[in-house]
């Protein structure tokens, strides 16, 4: 299926404050002029030797271009990828801000057209104007304006997975990728080769989705967040943390889950559903309406069920007195997932005085987040204070990336020749997978950003 416009009403033009001004990513474009002579070009706006701020362009010589995802990184202030060139065509691959957040500046820009799932295409208006929102709050300019998200939204083709369809003389299909529901690797058949861009993904199952599949390709993109590194046994951290959040009750605390919340809210309330259902679980934040968005497209999930279950079990806060009501819970599951605003901070601020209570995290909390900072220093800014905090702070790998490991297993399975390691840490995990890739008989590419590569066999 292609839809065309998912999004077919004109929203109306809102005007935007005095500090949101319009600034672009970069003055003028480093990508070149003309296609390549030969080969297959991919030339990495941003995350090519980072995680996240992703942007990759490729081109064959028959001028044929496409785009694959365009993200911020989302630091305070946030850092762009490098402007992209006039594109006509962009596959998002998933609706996480570091995949999309630039996109509303493409598509005001280049009048882009933007392809993606249901989901993704759905979540995207969700996704941008929370950014937005941030960004009006902290103070600092983004890349595009308000209007800009109308613009992108009205961009949308939204395309099945396995169902391919054609980008000039290339065919694409777009396949699960296990990281979110929604979350689509691309396959690219060109006259002379195969591609598979894994944008964020993970082979084994969540209790939101399935692992992804591998797909045949000359030439295998993949994402290296965890080079060098293995997750622990996924049931072995289910126990644990099901056993760390029984302690907490036990000696009458509330248990504090800041979680992402596309993907990470939905992943952990359906784990304390199934594991612990007679405890008293509170839903905060945005991951409410991610999860509605979720459930109106059960096929792309799991176990739909499951998470319509999970759902009407825990309390949904939805108002002020609400939220006084969560602070008596034994789980608050809430947003945001890194400590850097939302309701997770009003809700630490309070249940930072008992230290019954405890925090516990299930995602990557990344430099110069809130997270990161009670982590390595004990001690975070709420509300514009320094404040120490003596609760007990836990930290379980819950990752929906995949591990060493599964990356190479997956290399070896999708028969590729070529494998391109990007959206990883250049100095830390990054030159272990290399070194694996290459072991297993792989010829591996390290792009870096603002750099050309072609290849050519």
């Amino acid at each position: 299926m292609e839809i065309r416009g998912y999004y077919p009403h004109i929203h109306a033009r809102e005007p935007f404050g005095p500090i949101m001004v319009l600034y672009a990513a970069g003055r003028t474009s480093t990508y070149p002029d003309e296609p390549p002579a030969s080969g297959f070009r991919f030339h990495y706006l941003g995350g090519g030797d980072e995680v996240g701020n992703v942007g990759i362009v490729m081109e064959d010589p028959s001028g044929t271009r496409l785009l694959l995802d365009y993200g911020i990184a989302p630091t305070s202030p946030p850092r762009y990828p490098s402007e992209a060139p006039l594109v006509h065509d962009a596959v998002i691959t998933h609706s996480h801000i570091d995949h999309l957040g630039m996109a509303p500046w493409l598509c005001a820009h280049h009048r882009t057209r933007l392809h993606g799932t249901i989901i993704t295409a759905q979540l995207s208006d969700m996704m941008w104007r929370d950014t937005y929102k941030v960004s009006s709050i902290e103070r600092y300019p983004l890349a595009w304006d308000k209007r800009d998200i109308d613009t992108a939204v009205d961009s949308w083709y939204v395309h099945d997975f396995g169902i391919p369809w054609k980008h000039h003389d290339w065919d694409l299909t777009l396949h699960p990728a296990g990281h979110i529901p929604g979350a689509a690797m691309l396959h690219i058949k060109t006259p002379t080769t195969t591609v598979l861009l894994t944008g964020d993904f993970d082979t084994r199952d969540s209790p939101l989705v399935s692992g992804a599949q591998p797909v045949q390709a000359d030439i295998l993109f993949v994402e290296g967040t965890y080079g060098g590194r293995d997750h622990p046994p996924k049931e072995e951290e289910i126990d644990r943390f099901i056993q760390a959040v029984t302690d907490v009750v036990r000696r009458g605390g509330t248990v504090l889950i800041p979680a992402f919340a596309n993907g990470r809210t939905q992943d952990v309330v359906m784990l304390l559903h199934r594991h612990l259902p007679n405890l008293n679980v509170h839903v905060d934040g945005m991951g409410k309406r991610v999860a509605k968005t979720h459930m109106e497209h059960g096929s792309l999930l799991r176990d739909s069920n499951a998470l319509e279950r999970a759902w009407r079990w825990a309390k949904q806060v939805s108002s002020k007195s609400d939220r006084k009501k969560a602070l008596s819970a034994d789980v608050i599951v809430t947003t945001s997932g890194m400590l850097n605003g939302g309701p997770a901070l009003w809700y630490l601020n309070r249940l930072r005085h008992d230290v019954k209570n405890s925090i516990f995290f299930t995602g990557y909390q990344a430099r110069d987040t809130g997270g990161r900072s009670l982590l390595e220093e004990g001690a975070i800014d709420i509300y514009g204070q320094r404040v120490h905090i003596d609760l007990e702070i836990q930290q379980f790998s819950f990752s929906t990336h995949a591990g060493h490991q599964e990356i190479l297993d997956f290399a070896k399975a999708c028969q590729a020749k070529h494998v391109v390691v990007y959206h990883t840490d250049p100095t830390h995990a990054r030159p272990p997978l290399v070194e694996a890739l290459t072991a297993q008989g792989h010829t591996v590419h390290e792009p870096k950003n603002g750099e050309s590569y072609i290849i050519d066999d």
